[in-house]
């Protein structure tokens, strides 16, 4: 299944994603990233990788792929 994977550095907080997800699977973290920018992250277990914040997302934080082994 896939799912959606985030690209820290690229996040600028600005939260589309996080309005736009279906099943509230994006939150927030309390991490800074180098152009010092809080970042998303993505629940895995509650993603269904519809791709919505592939497609709002304005600064190409996520990928959608094939769930990854831990």
């Amino acid at each position: 299944m896939n799912k959606a994977y985030v690209n820290a550095e690229n996040c600028k907080a600005c939260g589309l994603c996080m309005a736009s997800c279906p099943k509230q699977a994006i939150s927030m973290t309390d991490e800074i990233n180098t152009h010092g920018y809080k970042h998303v992250q993505v629940d895995r277990e509650k993603c269904i990788g519809c791709g919505i914040c592939y497609t709002i997302c304005p600064d190409a934080v996520f990928t959608i792929a094939a769930e990854q082994e831990a």
